[in-house]
């Protein structure tokens, strides 16, 4: 069945944090994780494989910051191409019967005009080459994740409904402030899933910057703000230092998948993890759930 029979019928998984578990196999401080499609391929496949025997529906390519313009700030001279060609392919060698691989876009490391020096057409057409590559390739659904300017969510839809009428899952980024909800540029749950929905998303929801507890109620907001399938993929608490240098996330498994559970109940179609989580959180969230 396709992806979005899959979430009208079971729901959906999607697999866990991919940059954390990098720095726990020795990535550099600086390093664009998405090199390690080229330099270290069978890691990056051994973390697909154990996302998906974990139970993930869905693994999430390696090339969340592989847009040209981000690429370009890490220091990376590497075909942009080849790095987002290498990402699908090698989740896709490890794709079984009833799993979907999600094309992952997102940095684009820099602002906007006027907070930054890129043009809202320069990012559509940034992000459109980099989704002309993972359209090629054959991922299942697009994902645009961790976004904090709606302004850029939008450039990155538009270009990916350029090169393919596959769905978009659209994913924010909030604080928690007095106020209530929103992102560093204001914008509010209710307002900003609309609107991501009618520039064209199939799934809407928020990932990252907060752990899983205070995710429940993030969720409901945009639950009841929206028509369409709802993504939640918190991260496993805050991180925090441990000896000075290592950094470490407070929710083991079992926390994080009580919340999820917690948000599934809500009515969250599409769940998964954010930093911190590994194959582990996965397995017991579908053992939950």
């Amino acid at each position: 069945m396709d992806i979005l029979e899959k979430i009208q019928k079971d729901g959906l998984v999607f697999d866990g944090a991919m940059g954390s578990i990098l720095i726990s196999k020795g990535i550099a401080g600086g390093e664009a994780s998405e090199l390690w499609n080229l330099k270290h391929p069978d890691i990056i496949r051994e973390i697909h494989k154990a996302y998906y025997d974990a139970g993930s529906d869905v693994a999430t390519t390696n090339t969340f910051g592989a847009s040209a313009i981000k690429l370009k700030k890490m220091g990376v001279t590497q075909s942009v191409e080849d790095v987002n060609r290498t990402g699908v392919r090698i989740a896709r060698s490890v794709c079984g019967k009833n799993q979907y691989v999600a094309g992952d876009m997102g940095a684009l490391g820099d602002m906007l005009e006027p907070m930054g020096p890129v043009s809202f057409d320069e990012a559509v057409d940034c992000f459109a080459q980099q989704a002309g590559f993972l359209e090629d390739e054959g991922v299942d659904v697009f994902l645009i994740e961790t976004i904090f300017d709606v302004n850029i969510a939008f450039a990155a839809i538009k270009a990916v409904r350029s090169v393919s009428g596959k769905p978009i899952f659209c994913s924010l980024t909030f604080k928690e402030t007095k106020k209530g909800f929103f992102t560093i540029f204001g914008n509010n749950p209710k307002d900003s899933m609309k609107s991501l929905v009618d520039a064209g998303a199939t799934a809407v929801g928020a990932n990252c910057s907060m752990g899983s507890r205070t995710m429940i109620d993030l969720a409901g907001e945009i639950k009841r703000s929206v028509n369409v399938p709802v993504i939640i993929m918190p991260n496993a608490g805050m991180p925090k230092i441990k000896e000075d240098t290592a950094v470490f996330y407070p929710e083991d498994e079992f926390f994080f998948a009580d919340s999820i559970k917690k948000i599934k109940t809500l009515g969250v179609e599409i769940v998964g993890g954010c930093c911190g989580t590994t194959p582990e959180y996965i397995k017991k969230i579908k053992e939950i759930i």
